[in-house]
């Protein structure tokens, strides 16, 4: 079985980390989640064109990829250890009868999957610091169980106490004549668990962004985004040296 990581490109000192927590869809075949498979192309499942542009980056000299291997559905990486959406039985109007586990249940998936992915995180941060952490997500334009909401960001910029990057990356961003949500579609003050954890309990500038799907959907939208990310994580990081 693959392990619930992969580290793509070469860790640097003083370099960049991506850090994706919902780049795949993967379910392993020992895993019955009791929903139908098409369900595991959409938002729900997997953050859309993430893991493209995570690839993308870590081709970079000093930029290297931490991305989980395994679907959200399976195990959500971005939340608390007790967190009640760390298994979710529900998303976005669909049941995830499969994640009705016990205690038992609860804790194997931890194990085999939470655990690995963050210890092996906390290592790559200690054993290589960067200047900058990137933790990247996308958003679905629209949520099938609020068709009233509107999201029109084309990206959001997350942060919980530490705003330092995030404040220079909106600045940058709107430069870009991008319509950039601060803190939207979600709020970092809420959904932050994997930089709390790994950033703003060490002290480590990071940098919170969420991409609109429909931005890097396909090949053309993934390099452009690639491209301005990374001239994005240069800037911010070198304003915080």
């Amino acid at each position: 079985m693959m392990p619930p990581f992969r580290l793509i490109g070469t860790p640097r000192f003083g370099g960049i980390v991506v850090v994706a927590d919902h780049a795949a869809n993967h379910v392993p075949d020992d895993i019955d989640l009791g929903i139908d498979p098409a369900l595991l192309d959409q938002h729900i499942a997997v953050d859309i064109g993430v893991r493209e542009v995570a690839e993308l980056l870590a081709e970079r000299p000093g930029i290297a990829a931490h991305c989980a291997s395994y679907g959200r559905l399976v195990c959500d990486l971005n939340r608390d250890e007790h967190a009640a959406g760390l298994l979710p039985i529900a998303s976005d109007g669909h049941a995830i009868p499969g994640n009705m586990l016990d205690e038992a249940g609860r804790q194997a998936r931890l194990k085999r999957f939470y655990h690995p992915y963050h210890e092996a995180l906390a290592r790559l941060l200690d054993d290589t610091p960067p200047a900058l952490i990137l933790s990247l997500h996308s958003f679905t334009p629209q949520l099938a169980s609020d068709t009233a909401q509107a999201r029109p960001w084309q990206v959001g910029v997350l942060y919980k106490e530490d705003d330092r990057a995030a404040r220079l990356a909106l600045t940058l961003l709107a430069e870009e004549g991008l319509r950039v949500g601060d803190q939207q579609p979600y709020s970092g003050k809420l959904l932050n668990a994997t930089m709390n954890r790994h950033a703003e309990t060490e002290g480590r500038p990071y940098l919170g962004i969420e991409i609109r799907q429909d931005q890097i959907a396909d090949r053309a939208g993934q390099m452009e985004w690639a491209e301005r990310l990374a001239r994005l994580c240069n800037r911010v990081a070198i304003a915080l040296a």
